[in-house]
């Protein structure tokens, strides 16, 4: 209670009846994998254009699907993507010294030996007591080509505006100051806008300025093994990896809001990083995986995934690759389907809700299919939790299968399980207020009040089962939800049930002759 000292007049705010809940995202993603370049710790992308801008396009062998992934992400509905670069335990960063500075690439790998930093005076001038022009700070370029150079330029000099070939990236920050009140201060205006380096200041000195020069940064390199389980991992284990990276990094708080999980097809231990992307949307309980299934699998007899990969209610498995145009050159080509499946999920979430099956969606972008998938096979696929892609005369390439890898009936369908994530964090994100508060009748009312108006709102919009509340959803938490001894050791406990809409996987038509009688004719 507030304390009054003194006579007069006095306004209170008071909160009554139930908070309103916000639901969180449902189709927030995460990639991981090999990219041509760029940061290591997890980068939101909302386009291909922002990722091919911080971490490069389709590179090396092209077998690293990564940027395919990517790309069939966006075309497909997806918004937002975080990308998280997987690197080896002994890839480097490249650098280079300036003085008392240091530039160092954003990332680790043999790429950021072919970025070009120039240091020199900026282009605006004041005037010094003398009337003498003076620099006001300094200008930092740099610029990336994807192939070796055997003479790299700054391409803003006036003498190499002709000159090929021309950078894939370069940056211009001109004008940078080493006052940090000032609007262009060098760290400001870098962080977070350079997608090639990173200045740091070495010295004590906050006056200090970096030396002028110019030159290729060295010493960057990539692991000359393949990555692997442990790198996708990515926990720190000293030596060169001194910074999480990939499902560890996915871990942190600023990543909270992914809620799905994918890692296109890596060249080696592909099941075994198939495994730990699945153990980490089962520990971190709201998310959910997608999974490919091998390329040259034509044999539907031999592909059980919950036998031979994992049996699981936090994934889904998708068949056959898709042939697609290669975003960079245009030429068909081979890519595993997870990333297109999860651009058709953020759709479905966007047009009509999580609790939508992820199925009987156009796949945009796709060609063709490595294999052509009739009913026959289907019939052995589909009760194995293999989601097929296929072809249809009239109607394009379409997700055909909306179940996920679990032999619980209770949790086979994508759409249900993905409900339950959205239900579950919903209120967990919601009700967060309610810790420490009076265990009584008044807070049981408030957060049984919260919860019903929430689940009301599912139900209105389609996602549960029902023609009314009751029939939907129950929300208790009072006397008969706990006892005296869970109230007095601080435990609040709600039951909620819900009734979530299921596919309709199988329609059925009966149909028969009819006499002209009366239509509710016996068969």
């Amino acid at each position: 209670m507030p304390e009054y000292l003194r006579p007069g007049v006095f306004i209170e705010e008071i909160e009554r009846g139930p908070r309103p809940f916000e639901g969180v995202p449902t189709s927030t993603a995460a990639f991981l994998g090999e990219a041509e370049r760029g940061p290591i710790s997890p980068r939101l992308v909302t386009g291909y254009t922002e990722y091919k801008r911080w971490f490069g396009d389709v590179f090396g062998s092209r077998d690293r699907f990564l940027p395919y992934a990517v790309n069939g992400f966006f075309e497909n509905g997806g918004k937002r993507l975080f990308v998280c670069r997987v690197v080896g335990e002994g890839a480097a960063k490249a650098r280079a010294s300036f003085g008392d500075f240091d530039v160092t690439a954003i990332g680790a790998g043999d790429w950021g030996n072919r970025v070009f930093v120039t240091i020199k005076a900026s282009t605006t001038k004041t005037k010094d007591g003398d009337g003498n022009p003076v620099p006001v700070g300094f200008r930092l370029v740099a610029a990336y080509w994807s192939d070796p150079l055997d003479e790299p330029f700054d391409p803003t000099d006036v003498e190499n505006r002709t000159k090929a070939p021309r950078p894939q990236i370069f940056e211009d920050f001109d004008d940078l100051e080493i006052n940090p009140r000032s609007a262009d201060f060098w760290e400001k205006r870098l962080t977070d806008n350079s997608s090639l380096i990173v200045l740091t200041n070495l010295s004590n000195d906050e006056t200090a300025e970096p030396e002028p020069g110019e030159g290729l940064l060295e010493d960057g390199r990539d692991d000359p093994t393949e990555v692997g389980v442990n790198d996708f991992q990515g926990v720190p284990v000293g030596g060169q990896r001194d910074d999480p990276q990939g499902l560890f990094a996915l871990e942190l708080d600023p990543y909270r809001e992914v809620a799905l999980v994918y890692a296109p097809s890596p060249p080696a231990q592909p099941d075994e990083i198939a495994k730990a992307v699945v153990t980490h949307c089962e520990q971190m309980r709201f998310r959910f995986a997608v999974i490919d299934a091998p390329l040259n699998a034509a044999d539907t007899n031999s592909l059980d995934p919950r036998t031979d990969l994992v049996e699981t209610e936090y994934a889904a498995i998708y068949h056959p690759w898709l042939r697609v145009s290669d975003p960079q050159n245009g030429a068909l080509k081979y890519v595993p389907p997870g990333g297109y499946a999860l651009g058709v999920y953020a759709r479905t979430d966007s047009e009509r809700g999580v609790w939508k099956a992820p199925a009987n969606e156009t796949v945009r972008g796709a060609v063709s299919l490595r294999f052509d998938i009739n009913d026959a096979q289907q019939e052995v696929l589909n009760p194995r939790g293999v989601n097929a892609i296929r072809s249809f005369p009239g109607r394009g390439i379409r997700v055909w299968g909306g179940r996920t890898l679990s032999a619980n009936s209770l949790w086979k369908y994508v759409s249900v399980r993905r409900l339950f994530i959205f239900l579950e964090r919903t209120i967990y994100e919601n009700t967060q207020w309610v810790v420490f508060e009076p265990n009584d009748e008044p807070l049981w009312a408030r957060v049984r009040a919260s919860v019903s108006a929430f689940l009301r709102t599912v139900w209105r919009d389609g996602g549960l089962q029902g023609a009314t509340p009751e029939q939907a959803y129950f929300v208790q938490c009072d006397r008969s939800t706990m006892s005296q001894a869970d109230i007095d050791n601080g435990r609040l406990i709600m039951r909620i049930g819900v009734a979530p809409v299921k596919p309709a996987e199988f329609v059925i038509f009966r149909i028969g002759q009819w006499t002209g009688g009366s239509s509710t004719e016996e068969e």
